[in-house]
């Protein structure tokens, strides 16, 4: 697990205040280049999923890398051509939301998945033939880290369950529809390969009866680190796998299939680190508490998902270490950790939580009427600001007084 220095951390910290989200643009290359190593002699495309982290500075670090975006909403297609991608650049993915927003992403050239059987008739009737779509099929398997991210069961609102294949192919012989790709995404924190494997054999029984097919999108879901010695999704036997299993299973319609990935969390979630500071430490018979001057207004992941985020004190690393409950100052229930082994904590001291880049910020609110923290880059060694931290008169910027 690469990491920032200490020093680096304490510097930036002291430079832009806390708390502070840094993103460290190495990290994503290097993830990226294992993608295309991995997959390295294969048709393969690979599309940032956005939601994880939408600062245009990052977008245009990914795009430097030769990737694609995907985009699950109208605004982030617009932030993705704020961010200098074209339109082939530009994959939307919709899930249950009004058909005019897919009518606006059409009109933009972008690539579309559609959901749902309701707007694939609804772009049948507007488009027929003229524009190629993609269709977010459900293949019905249980797959992801715990059930509030797993896409793919047969209880989840994403996709057009294979099972209702009948319907599908009602729709594209009334309306001629071309159906340029079929689309799955089981879900995330997949660290075995042979759920992706089972998601591939699903796809090939569909693929015969969409003559005008070019891609297959497998979604991502790849499993990275969150621990010391934690396993992670295996990138090389993945792409061994998948590459021999579409050489093992040619287009039976002749056309050689092209496959997209769809990664999010796995680019940017090891590259992002959340500095704060030690705002009170309280110790109780229950436990010894280390309060910061955050909560899950900027770091929701622990109370939402239960998700584990290495903390460590870089104020203090050669401190004795003691067990504590980090918390956050919010008047809510924010617990980051509880019973975590941590050098010696004391007030003013530096706790940077790690794996911060993806879903951190692009989950905060200003809940208690908080701040969001800024965001800061570093790229090849230099730090620089890319979103400035919230002042008051954001807070009332909407509001009609």
């Amino acid at each position: 697990m690469d990491s920032i220095s200490h020093a680096t951390l304490s510097k930036i910290a002291s430079d832009f205040g806390t708390p502070v989200y840094v993103y460290d643009c190495n990290k994503i290359t290097s993830q990226y280049q294992r993608l295309t190593n991995a997959f390295n002699g294969g048709d393969v495309r690979f599309f940032y999923a956005c939601k994880a982290l939408t600062n245009v500075n990052i977008l245009r670090h990914i795009r430097s890398l030769g990737a694609g975006v995907d985009c699950s909403s109208i605004n982030e297609v617009k932030l993705a051509v704020v961010a200098g991608f074209l339109p082939s650049e530009i994959l939307y993915t919709s899930n249950g939301i009004d058909f005019a927003e897919i009518e606006e992403a059409q009109s933009m050239g972008v690539h579309i998945n559609i959901d749902s059987l309701s707007n694939l008739e609804k772009f049948g009737k507007k488009f027929g033939h003229s524009y190629p779509v993609g269709i977010r099929l459900r293949p019905n398997i249980m797959a992801g880290g715990n059930l509030k991210i797993s896409t793919g069961h047969e209880k989840s609102k994403f996709g057009i369950s294979v099972n209702q294949l009948d319907k599908i192919l009602a729709l594209v012989d009334r309306y001629d529809l071309f159906v340029q790709a079929l689309h799955i995404h089981t879900g995330s924190d997949i660290r075995d390969v042979d759920v992706f494997l089972k998601g591939i054999e699903i796809l090939f029984d569909q693929i015969p009866f969409f003559k005008e097919l070019e891609i297959i999108d497998l979604g991502g879901g790849m499993k990275v680190p969150y621990k010391k010695d934690d396993e992670e999704t295996d990138i090389p036997l993945l792409g061994m796998k998948v590459l021999e299993a579409f050489a093992e299973h040619p287009n039976p319609n002749g056309k050689p299939l092209q496959i997209w990935f769809e990664p999010g969390k796995f680019l940017v979630s090891e590259c992002g680190y959340f500095i704060t500071q030690v705002n009170v430490m309280k110790q109780t018979g229950a436990a010894n508490f280390a309060s910061v001057n955050s909560g899950f207004n900027h770091l929701i992941r622990p109370m939402f998902y239960d998700s584990y985020h290495r903390i460590e004190n870089i104020s203090n690393p050669g401190g004795d270490s003691q067990s504590y409950a980090v918390v956050g100052n919010i008047c809510e229930t924010d617990t980051f950790a509880w019973n975590r082994t941590l050098q010696e904590v004391r007030e003013g001291d530096l706790l940077v939580f790690y794996n911060a880049g993806a879903y951190g910020f692009e989950m905060s609110s200003n809940f208690n009427s908080r701040l969001k923290p800024a965001e800061v880059m570093l790229k090849d060694g230099e730090v620089t600001l890319i979103r400035n931290r919230e002042d008051f008169d954001d807070l009332l910027r909407h509001q009609v007084l």
